[in-house]
Parts: C-alpha cells; structure tokens; sequence
C-alpha cells in the first residue's frame, strides 16, 4: 500500500503540559501513556494500546472488567462515565481504598 504511514499504536504529538514517563495522556481526543519526559511544547511518544499499571481514584474499588475514564480534572482513573472520558478496562479486581489499577488501553479515539 502506497498510502500506509504507520501502525498507529505509538504517536507523536506535541506535549500540552509537561508530562512523564509512565503518566496517561491526554492530547485532544488522543489518551496514552507517555514513552518518556516532555516538557510544554515538546514531542512526547504516546502508547495506545496495552496493559498498564495507571493511578486511580483511591476511593474505589473496581471490578475486572469494568470500563475505565481519565478523570476531567487530574490524570488519575475512575469508573464513574459522567464528564469523563472512556480509556479501557479493569483487567484485576482492586480494593478501596487503592492507588493503582491495571488496565487495558483499547487505543480507540472516542
């Protein structure tokens, strides 16, 4: 195929705050999780699609399977849909209160 560009899985965008390695992303309508440091302004490589260990609200437990939502305000996850946007699963049960959840990032843009 003459038009392909690239799998899609890892992105490079511009960094619209300084973000680090490990951190879940937001860039538009685009979440991942950050390949390295960036500073604003910065290109910073997004991963998409796979199984990570992402912060969560503390204040909830979640069940494996349950869908997940960047939180509007914060880089943490939360199971509630409202004002936030979706991002993937639970892929374990956690317990409240717990800092950290696993979770499967599905890569599509919502």
């Amino acid at each position: 195929m003459k038009n392909y560009v690239a799998p899609g899985e890892h992105i490079t965008l511009t960094a619209e705050a300084a973000v680090t390695a490990g951190q879940l992303v937001k860039i538009g309508a685009v979440t991942g999780v950050a390949q390295h440091d960036a500073a604003l302004g910065d290109p910073v490589t997004l991963v998409r699609r796979g199984v990570f260990e992402l912060p969560k609200t503390e204040a909830q437990a979640w069940t494996a399977g349950a869908k997940v939502y960047l939180a509007a305000e914060g880089d943490v996850l939360t199971t509630t849909a409202s004002g936030n946007t979706l991002v993937g699963v639970a892929l374990e049960a956690t317990v409240d209160p717990s800092a950290v959840g696993v979770v499967l990032l599905d890569g599509v843009i919502r």
